[in-house]
């Protein structure tokens, strides 16, 4: 009988349709499942985990979403991924890893501390702190982005170039995530996405922007890069500094060439890198995550 991984995702599409293919390749079967229709059962024996679909622990969790909500609502999808580990389960990324990256200010702060270049960050709440913040940027001919600390695709970005261009408290939950705007030295901007899976960036893309938002999901253009010595470094200290099995770094040049990490996003998405480079992704993906199943499970025997 096959050993059955559950894919965690509300919305499969592209990615969910390329894993499940990856996966049947390599001969394991495998099923999307919804964390919001997962829950904790705790009245009897077992494992105290419900999960649709699985009427025993799946083999591994590979996790292509979480669901958005409340506090309680986030916090419990995340406990369940957290339990999931807990009982010997391979979760690729887990819990931990996911709460670093989408969290902007804690990724910030460990890029920070691993001496990873990165935009000048603060992380506020409205006050006095805030609008020295502004005075002194403004009056060092800097500009600002402002983004949702929780966010994602490009969504919510906000250049702040005067006091008057920052909203209101209200619009980010009362807290300011502030990232000094770096110029990349032409009219539209331009990054790089490095895919890095098991420690190894394995793929590259130049995204060229519509205007200052260099993201897929807001119009911008892929183009074939090469995965230079500098980008390929840059991007596995980052993710080895949040600790992730596999993510999407984006980092950008400034004029003068300096590189600076900007984000990492560890449930990335790979469609418009795939139609620029020769790796397939998705196996590569299911290659690794299954070698992780497979020597969790030869942990567990030995335990």
């Amino acid at each position: 009988m096959k050993r059955r991984i559950a894919i965690v995702t509300d919305e499969p599409g592209w990615h969910g349709a390329r894993l499940r293919e990856a996966f049947a390749r390599r001969g394991w079967d495998s099923e999307y499942v919804s964390l919001q229709g997962c829950g904790f059962d705790l009245s009897g024996g077992g494992a105290g985990l419900k999960i649709p679909g699985f009427d025993e622990l799946p083999a591994g969790v590979f996790v292509r979403g979480v669901p958005g909500g409340t506090l309680e609502q986030v916090v419990f999808y995340l406990d369940l991924l957290h339990a999931l580990s807990r009982l010997g389960v391979c979760v690729y990324n887990d819990g931990h890893a996911i709460e670093r990256s989408v969290d902007k200010g804690m990724a910030s702060f460990l890029l920070h501390t691993a001496g990873i270049p990165t935009p000048a960050s603060w992380v506020v709440g409205e006050g006095q702190d805030l609008s020295q913040l502004l005075q002194n940027e403004f009056k060092a001919g800097n500009e600002l982005v402002l983004k949702p600390l929780f966010g994602s695709q490009g969504e919510g970005l906000i250049r702040v170039q005067e006091t008057g261009d920052l909203p209101g408290s209200e619009a980010c939950n009362g807290v300011y995530y502030l990232q000094r705007f770096i110029p990349t030295g032409g009219d539209d901007a331009h990054d790089w996405r490095v895919f890095v899976i098991d420690g190894r960036a394995v793929a590259a893309m130049r995204r060229q922007g519509r205007g200052w938002i260099s993201n897929v999901a807001q119009g911008a253009r892929c183009h074939p890069a090469v995965l230079d010595t500098e980008l390929r470094g840059l991007a596995e200290a980052a993710v080895a500094a949040l600790d992730m099995n596999y993510a999407g770094v984006d980092i950008l040049r400034d004029g003068s060439g300096n590189p600076y990490v900007i984000e990492i996003n560890s449930i990335p998405a790979w469609k418009g890198l795939q139609r620029v480079c020769p790796v397939d992704v998705a196996q590569q993906l299911a290659d690794d995550f299954l070698y992780c199943c497979q020597s969790n499970s030869s942990m567990e025997a030995v335990g």
